[in-house]
């Protein structure tokens, strides 16, 4: 019979407590181990630690992996893991990591974890420690700064990530007093660099609450089977479901574009677009209620149901009954997609009602209704169309005697005739849906929402205090981010509270009090007490004036399911394949030879500068017959700033969230073990990615036909602290001329940013490891012969007064910023090519942006200064040979 273990507190406080859980025994996983039962549990055993990569007091040079896991227990935690000495070095995190250096987030001491670890994904058994879900949210390499052993045993690391979402430089510190005696407690604090971002912008874990493997199989508990399983591994699907109904007992029929694929962990939800009216092609569309609640999705494998908010939260334990009536539907496995309710006296939707009811623990009033089914029975439905996969729902639902459970039916009425009918019940509006479009995790117009008043989310910026006999507050102080990340006061709300959310609203805001207003440019007659903007309102409004205030609002309640950093004035779209123009659409500017027509395109993205996405995409269609040569053939990465260069920023490589027409999806099996990359391949690729926000072009050392053999060696040079220019173009001539001795052609160009990249093009032989050691190598020269000038340690206190040569832009999967790319930040700097000879006249890495860079496009295209690059053969064999004969003189 296999041992049973006590459910641990989902912060794993228990896990790590006091000094004596860091003593070190023979094996660092035996308390991992003991705390967990293998046989019902699917996380890894382990294998024994990894010898270890360093003696003590050795100082480490090479990058090591970190994992962040997002674990969804009885309460929403993420781990955070390092790699060292052989072992996961572990903290549970209970917020979740902040880019905002103010925000110093707690961070828990746990057990080692196996290496093998950073790569698990699965659901934890209930009854066993640190039951739930548990998704891979960011994974990378970590550089520490100094003696990593030291500092860990110190309780203070400092060190760089480089990850998929997060980047920059980070601490660790080990707290004191009775948290540190009670559990082992440290701080994780961002440190303040370029990847450094206000809370008020940006809260990361919302804004990205993804697994980065897209696609993974899920882990499953031995002993355990399902049918999903089956059938993802390739079983044909079931003879049955292709001619059956309901009405024989069978099962349904599944549709014919239903793809054989595994039941992911995670699912984030399709959303919809506001619109200003229905379109045209009323007969493509279905309409159905806009619910007035919390969307919440419902994963079904087995008999192990989970309830899961938008933003990736575990609500199950939360909504008991719910949980029970989706088990009791019996479908074998999928994801549903819903919302929940409350119903008020008249049948309408209550939000403040649905709130009151977690908040009074009546539950029992949520209703869930349904309305898609992206995933069943070991199935991908997402491009079946939505037709088809509402036909199939309904089916299932067919018989159900569930009293909390509801189909969200469509209706045949015209949408004009809906829209009125709702606003007449006092509904919020109608959402339609285009009946033959697929399901995508994101927000398209192929789901439209048509609202009977306006209605959105707004930060909650101050209050004022209340007047006569009134309790809590007068009214709270509303704002919206614009284009460049800013707070905008958008004016104030004073009706739709009873006493007890006015009480529970003050208590909430007091915790929240600063003496800085979080406004921008707020008028001077503008008076209130001001809060740290972290809470989202939903409020309804008559009209927007012309000063941008909202007139006649009323709250309807707190969104805890929407980031602040994400909330914005809510532009009116056009549905899928309306072909009306009318107005501004009918002006909207076109690039591309008129194929890519620019949204927002006077919507400035960098304040600094003052240029706007119209000014970026035409950049981009301007320098596309140059660039194309850099991107074409090799895997890229991009820099996505929706809300501009000062606001949020989202890295992506894989194609598994943008599907850009030109934009290349590559054989997943270049990468094994990881989603499909992404090629440029089309100057309208290039400006179809501006045109969705993309700011930063970032490339592989490696062409798509040698994937394991780089193609040329990326020496970035990186400035520290107090490091003039001048110094910067010595160092990138005095390494033209250690790579001439050894025999090695090279090109130079700006990053667009602080440095200086130098480019060395190789016919690809080698592979990944033996390219980076080189490039480690030539590094290390370079610092033992010049350590006045060089360094070779990443980490800001080393590089003070000195240029650190980021050899790392040279392993597997690595990114440079590709020529002529923009760089997303202040000015928006480009990556420009150079001659050699034009070095010494170099005013700047930052000399060229893409206001003034024209000309030197104009004279680039007269004269290439790369015009070798392409033609340089040259392999590394004879180079490498001489850097070890070198090495060897050294003293």
């Amino acid at each position: 019979m296999a041992k049973t273990t006590r459910q641990a507190p989902d912060d794993a406080r228990t896990a790590g407590k006091g000094p004596a859980a860091r003593k070190h025994s023979a094996d660092t996983l035996d308390k991992y181990r003991r705390m967990r039962d293998f046989a019902a549990t699917p996380e890894p055993g382990g294998v024994r630690p990894r010898a270890k990569g360093s003696k003590r007091g050795a100082v480490r040079t090479s990058a090591l992996s970190f994992v962040i896991q997002k674990h969804a227990a009885r309460r929403l935690h993420y781990d955070f893991r390092l790699e060292l000495d052989g072992t996961l070095k572990s903290w549970a995190v209970p917020k979740g990591p902040s880019l905002d250096p103010a925000d110093k987030r707690m961070a828990v001491h746990v057990e080692d974890h196996p290496l093998d670890y950073a790569g698990f994904e699965g659901v934890i058994p209930p009854g066993h420690y640190g039951a739930g879900t548990v998704i891979v949210w960011d994974r990378g390499v970590w550089l520490p700064d100094g003696d990593a052993d030291a500092a860990y045993r110190a309780g203070k690391l400092k060190f760089e990530l480089r990850g998929e979402k997060l980047h920059g430089h980070w601490t660790l510190v080990r707290m004191h007093g009775s948290r540190q005696k009670e559990q082992d407690a440290w701080l994780l604090i961002k440190e303040r660099d370029d990847a450094a971002v206000p809370a008020a912008e940006l809260d990361v874990t919302e804004a990205m609450p993804d697994s980065v493997l897209a696609g993974a199989s899920p882990a499953r508990a031995p002993g355990k089977t399902a049918k999903s399983t089956k059938d993802a591994k390739g079983a044909k699907p079931r003879a049955a479901t292709r001619d059956t109904d309901s009405g024989t007992g069978k099962a349904p029929a599944l549709p014919r574009r239903a793809v054989a694929a595994a039941l992911p962990l995670a699912l984030s939800p399709q959303l919809a677009t506001l619109v200003e009216r229905p379109p045209a092609d009323a007969e493509a569309w279905r309409y159905e209620i806009k619910f007035d609640g919390y969307r919440l999705l419902a994963r079904i494998d087995g008999d192990d149901v989970r309830l899961f908010t938008r933003q990736g939260h575990d609500w199950t334990s939360r909504l008991k009954t719910l949980a029970r009536e989706v088990r009791a539907l019996g479908l074998p496995d999928g994801w549903l997609d819903g919302e929940i309710v409350v119903l008020g006296k008249h049948g309408a939707t209550d939000f403040q009602a649905l709130q009151n009811a977690f908040e009074t623990a009546h539950v029992e009033s949520i209703e869930y209704y349904v309305f898609d089914l992206p995933f069943y029975a070991g199935h991908d439905l997402r491009k079946v169309p939505l037709s088809e996969r509402r036909a199939l729902l309904r089916r299932l639902f067919e018989g159900s005697t569930a009293t909390h459970l509801r189909f969200s039916e469509d209706f045949e009425a015209a949408p004009g005739e809906m829209l009125e009918a709702a606003c007449r019940m006092k509904l919020e509006g109608v959402i339609g849906k285009r009946a033959d479009a697929p399901y995508v995790s994101t927000r398209s117009n192929t789901w439209i929402k048509l609202k009977c008043t306006q209605r959105q989310e707004f930060v909650i910026g101050g209050y004022t205090e209340p007047k006569g006999s009134r309790a809590g507050l007068g009214a709270l102080m509303l704002g919206v981010h614009d284009g460049a990340g800013r707070l905008r006061y958008a004016g104030n709300v004073g009706t739709g509270f009873d006493t007890r959310t006015l009480a529970k609203l003050r208590k909430q805001l007091d915790a929240l009090r600063t003496d800085k207003t979080p406004f921008d440019a707020l008028p001077a007659s503008v008076k209130g007490l001001w809060v740290r903007p972290r809470l989202v309102a939903e409020v309804s409004f008559g009209a927007w004036t012309r000063e941008g205030r909202v007139r006649h609002a009323v709250f309807h309640g707190l969104r805890s399911d929407k980031p602040a950093g994400a909330v914005s004035v809510e532009q009116p779209a056009a549905p899928a394949g309306d072909k009306r123009k009318t107005g501004a659409a009918a002006r909207k500017p076109t690039a591309a030879k008129g194929k890519v027509a620019i949204s927002h395109a006077t919507r400035v993205i960098d304040a600094a500068s003052g240029l706007t996405k119209g000014d970026l995409v035409r950049y981009y269609e301007r320098v596309a017959p140059l660039m194309l040569p850099h991107l074409r053939g090799r895997p890229i990465a991009m820099v996505r700033a929706p809300a501009g260069v000062a606001g949020q920023q989202f890295f992506q490589r894989h194609g598994d969230t943008l599907r850009v027409d030109g934009v290349n999806v590559l054989d997943p099996d270049l990468w094994p073990g990881h989603p499909a990359l992404l090629e440029i391949v089309s100057e309208h690729a290039l400006v179809a990615a501006a045109q969705l926000n993309v700011v930063e072009f970032h490339t592989w050392n490696s062409s798509k036909r040698s994937i394991d053999r780089p193609n040329r060696i990326i020496f970035d040079l990186d400035p520290g602290e107090g490091v003039a220019w001048p110094p910067m173009r010595e160092a990138a001539a005095l390494m033209k001329a250690w790579l001439d001795e050894l025999g090695l052609d090279s090109f130079v160009k700006t990053s667009g940013g602080k440095g200086l990249h130098v480019v060395v093009p190789l016919t690809p032989r080698a592979g990944w490891d033996e390219v980076r050691d080189f490039a480690h190598g030539v590094v290390l020269h370079m610092a033992h012969m010049i350590p006045a000038r060089f360094v070779a340690k990443s980490g800001a206190r080393n590089r003070v007064g000195k240029i650190f040569i980021d050899y790392l832009r040279n392993g597997v999967g690595a990114t440079t910023v590709a020529a002529f790319s923009a760089r997303a930040r202040s000015g928006l700097g480009v990556s420009v090519p150079l001659a050699w000879d034009e070095l010494d006249g170099l005013k700047g890495a930052d000399q060229w942006t893409v206001a003034n860079v024209a000309p030197r496009l104009d004279e680039i295209a007269r004269h290439d200064p790369w015009e070798a690059y392409a033609g340089t053969r040259q392999t590394m064999t004879r180079a490498a040979a001489r850097l070890a004969r070198a090495a060897r003189s050294q003293p």
